[in-house]
């Protein structure tokens, strides 16, 4: 199976613009995040999905002083830009991984990636987040690539080309849908915050970067805990924003994502 990770990535976080070049132990996410995401050993190529805007011009440096695939496409239009550059590779399964998610544990991301491949004839869409467990920045969704173009030719509404999958997860009717939950029986997704989008995420990050990175980079999300539990003033440098989501603007759009899910601000 020819399986190719999708990292979509662009400047302009509206946000927090120019997320993806803050500097993390040196290097920038963008290269934090790819360096974790090529430590898993089912993610398959990975491609970077960036836009044709000039400002992400400096993603494309970045690409290619590291030798990182990339394809350059519409910036509004997600689902598009997965399925061209999947298209691109070839791919007989997709993996969705977003850019904003740079503490994720590549442990994780294979776990979701095995699943599907043991279940392959029996699922269409495999993901930690329908219901999510894991603390929110662990975001992995896989697909076979027949799924994503039924997607993409068949999704109209505008949420559903911003975030790419929707259209999949919100007709389990039509797809079946499986679902990967942390094994230790626990929901952090609402209570623990590892994405970014605001400057007190940065600051969190950071520090998880300075205390952990120069021990083990491979660290996990077993070693982050940990820190959080010695060090409980890091957990509550970004804590106001847990459970925050883009669901929450599109909760009367979202037929499959109760209010429990997202908070609203």
């Amino acid at each position: 199976m020819n399986i190719v990770t999708v990292i979509q990535a662009r400047t302009g976080s509206t946000r927090l613009p120019n997320k993806v070049l803050m500097p993390f132990a040196g290097k920038t996410l963008l290269e934090r995040m790819i360096e974790r995401v090529r430590w898993s050993e089912l993610a398959g190529k990975i491609i970077v999905a960036t836009t044709e805007e000039k400002s992400d011009d400096v993603i494309q440096e970045i690409c290619e002083k590291n030798n990182f695939l990339i394809y350059r496409g519409s910036t509004e239009d997600l689902l598009d830009r997965h399925y061209q550059a999947a298209k691109l590779l070839n791919a007989d399964a997709v993996v969705k991984i977003p850019s904003d998610c740079p503490l994720i544990d590549f442990r994780i991301i294979d776990k979701v990636i095995d699943y599907f491949i043991k279940n392959s004839e029996k699922f269409d869409f495999v993901s930690n987040l329908h219901p999510a467990t894991y603390p929110d920045g662990n975001d992995v969704e896989i697909m076979h690539f027949s799924v994503l173009e039924d997607a993409w030719e068949n999704a109209t509404r505008k949420l559903e080309r911003e975030h790419t999958t929707p259209y999949i997860w919100e007709n389990p009717d039509k797809f079946r849908i499986g679902n990967v939950e942390w094994e230790t029986g626990l929901n952090y997704s609402m209570s623990h915050r590892f994405t970014i989008d605001y400057p007190e995420d940065y600051e969190f990050i950071r520090r998880v970067y300075d205390e952990l990175y120069n021990k083990n980079p491979k660290f996990s999300l077993e070693e982050i805990l940990n820190l959080l539990e010695e060090k409980p003033e890091i957990k509550k440098i970004n804590e106001k924003y847990n459970g925050v989501n883009w669901y929450r603007n599109h909760l009367n759009e979202l037929k499959t994502i109760t209010a429990d899910q997202t908070k609203i601000i």
